[in-house]
Parts: C-alpha cells; sequence; structure tokens
C-alpha cells in the first residue's frame, strides 16, 4: 500500500482539517489517561495497528514490534485493563504531542491518509522516557464522525534494542 509523504498530502477544506486534528487528538488522550474502552471504540471491525521492527518490511515475512488486527487489539486492551500486566504495574504517566499532520487523498476509495509526527514521554518511578516517531493513520468516515481503520507507528530509534514497550503508542 501506497503512503502519502509531504509533497502528495492534498489540501483539504479547513473545516476537514480542524476535524481530523481533533480526532488525532483525542485518540492521544484516550491513550494517554488509560482511558482503554473509549480508545478501543475508535476502530474499526477490519482494524489494523502495526509498529514495524524495522524499515517498511512485509510485517506477515518479518517480526513486528505490534501487528494486531482487531480481535488482538480487543485482547491487548483486555489485558491493560486487569491492572495484572506487570510491565505496566502501575501504569506509565504518559503525555504525547502530535504536530505536522498531513491529510491525503482517499486511499481504497473510503479511508483518508493521514500522516503526523509525535513525542511520547513516558514517566515511571525508574525515570522518563521519551518515544518519537512518524504515524500513518486510515481514517474512516462514519456517522459523521472519523474511525481508526490502520494505525502504523514508525519509531525513529526502532533500529537499535527497544525497551518494553507495554503502553498503547
Amino acid at each position: 500500500m501506497r503512503e502519502a509523504t509531504g509533497p502528495e498530502a492534498t489540501a483539504v477544506p479547513e473545516s476537514m482539517r480542524r476535524s481530523v486534528e481533533a480526532f488525532l487528538f483525542r485518540e492521544a488522550r484516550l491513550a494517554d489517561e488509560h482511558a482503554y474502552g473509549e480508545w478501543e471504540a475508535l476502530w474499526t471491525d477490519d482494524a489494523l495497528y502495526w509498529v514495524p521492527a524495522a524499515d517498511d518490511t512485509d510485517p506477515m515475512a518479518h517480526m513486528s514490534v505490534i501487528h494486531d488486527n482487531r480481535r488482538r487489539i480487543m485482547t491487548r486492551i483486555k489485558q491493560l485493563e486487569t491492572g495484572k500486566r506487570l510491565a505496566q504495574a502501575p501504569p506509565s504517566r504518559l503525555r504525547r504531542m502530535i504536530a505536522n499532520v498531513e491529510i491525503a487523498a482517499p486511499v481504497d476509495g473510503a479511508d483518508f491518509e493521514v500522516q503526523a509526527n509525535f513525542v511520547v514521554y513516558e514517566a515511571r518511578e525508574s525515570g522518563t522516557r521519551s518515544w518519537a516517531g512518524r504515524v500513518t493513520y486510515r481514517l474512516r468516515p462514519h456517522n459523521g464522525e472519523w474511525l481508526l481503520s490502520y494505525k502504523k507507528v514508525d519509531l525513529v530509534d526502532r533500529p537499535w534494542n527497544l525497551p518494553t514497550l507495554a503502553f498503547l503508542i
């Protein structure tokens, strides 16, 4: 699947840009605040959540940090909600920033591709860590709102050993 970058981004009406950005900011806030049920409700039934371990490799042939379909997203949420996930006991304190949002023309006729840069600050008793990268979202209009059909998180430091990624990136 082709991803839009920079020059391929499409000029969109300002109202759509605000709507898309509001959705991205809400998705980030829900993840940061561990509002897992609300975060999960943002996804379509055919969703894919992918964090590659290497440069744009085929996730079916190569290892990924995360490669979740909709059912696996639901399982991940259930695990986090138990409070017994040792890597997240107590849960990390998170805050993320989303910037450089670019919206491309619809992909596959329905989903809009959106890319953005991000930084997540994760605070734990052992210290604070920052995670940065570029996210590719596919947003699908549904009943006047957006749903997330695809999220690919390209971490800047993925070529090196990553510490445990036990929260929603």
